[in-house]
């Protein structure tokens, strides 16, 4: 509870190599009521991890898809038709937040109490193409040139490369050193514009009046039609940060570089630090280490959902058969011109 505000963050789930760094910071918050477990996928090692940790964990609670399908981002609509609890804050993570300041989800409820006029807030999110943007503006990176708001930027969000040198510039220079606060830039406001909802928040008593029924593409819906449609904006916390790994244009590159590891690495060392997190991220370890063993049989059975075809386009039809030289010169296009790299020292 916060402020007489019950407190439930929720995750589409999922991907246990993304989540076992994630869960810990959240089960570890004292003001987090529950933590909803969107069950989102066929792999059923993942959703044995899932009840590895939900047994674990009282304040995890796993929420099944609605529908009984499930198809990608595309059945994760249906999920948002119970988030509309009155006099509740619900906090929507993706699987993939590889990283938290300290006290970010507090810090994160408390400003989504003082300031209700807004829709949806998010924090200052370490690989989102506007939250790039944004620490470009206020010249807390130089990039080798200007680069435009957009939430599809072909760079910003599209490249893998560019996150890479991202995730390694913020690493390299906040992480290690323990510097991350000198990224702080403080409210700013937005409106009639889309923008990537790796995490945002919103009351329950908003929601309850659609109950809860987001139409077609949500991330466009939530940060952008409905707030557009009423008269709304929404708004970054600026002074607080998470880093959120990849999106799927990036995710190939950034595994053939261990990104995800060095998180890994740091997340381990941070919790580490103290005997109440290292006591979640052990327990949450125990669950990885019982999927490892268990895997080959896990893996012999059925999913329990209905799953619908995968429309496979002609772009990925002919990348199957490039050679593997060709397919890298494909993901390195936007290098090909530049000398050096986006970031500039």
């Amino acid at each position: 509870m916060y402020d007489n505000y019950k407190v439930v963050v929720n995750t589409a789930a999922g991907r246990r190599r993304y989540m076992q760094y994630l869960i810990p910071y959240i089960v570890s918050s004292e003001i987090v009521d529950r933590y909803d477990i969107w069950i989102n996928t066929h792999d059923v090692a993942d959703i044995e991890f899932f009840n590895q940790v939900a047994a674990k964990f009282p304040v995890v609670n796993l929420v099944w898809q609605p529908d009984g399908v499930v198809n990608g981002n595309a059945s994760i609509n249906a999920f948002y038709k119970s988030c509309v609890e009155p006099e509740t804050i619900y906090f929507k993570l993706d699987d993939d937040i590889v990283w938290m300041e300290p006290g970010l989800i507090e810090k994160m409820v408390s400003f989504r109490v003082d300031n209700p006029q807004y829709f949806v807030v998010s924090p200052l999110v370490i690989n989102n193409s506007l939250s790039t943007y944004l620490l470009q503006v206020e010249n807390k990176i130089r990039l080798d040139k200007y680069y435009q708001a957009s939430s599809s930027h072909p760079v910003l969000w599209k490249s893998g490369y560019f996150a890479k040198e991202l995730h390694q510039w913020f690493i390299e220079r906040y992480l290690n050193t323990g510097k991350w606060n000198t990224l702080h830039i403080g409210k700013k406001e937005m409106g009639m514009t889309r923008f990537s909802i790796n995490a945002i928040l919103w009351f329950g008593d908003e929601m309850r009046k659609f109950d809860g029924v987001v139409p077609g593409d949500d991330e466009e819906f939530m940060s952008c039609i409905y707030p557009t449609k009423h008269g709304m904006s929404n708004a970054w916390n600026g002074d607080a940060i998470v880093a959120h790994f990849a999106f799927f244009t990036q995710r190939e590159q950034l595994d053939k570089w261990h990104i995800l590891e060095r998180y890994g690495e740091v997340c381990c060392k941070n919790f580490s630090n103290s005997d109440k997190m290292r006591g979640y991220y052990d327990a949450v370890q125990d669950a990885m280490t019982y999927v490892r063993r268990n895997e080959a049989e896990l893996t012999q059975r059925k999913s329990p959902y209905r799953s619908v075809p995968a429309k496979i386009t002609w772009r990925c039809r002919i990348k199957e058969y490039l050679p593997e030289a060709v397919r890298e010169l494909l993901l390195i296009r936007y290098d090909l011109k530049r000398q050096g790299g986006f970031i500039v020292e």
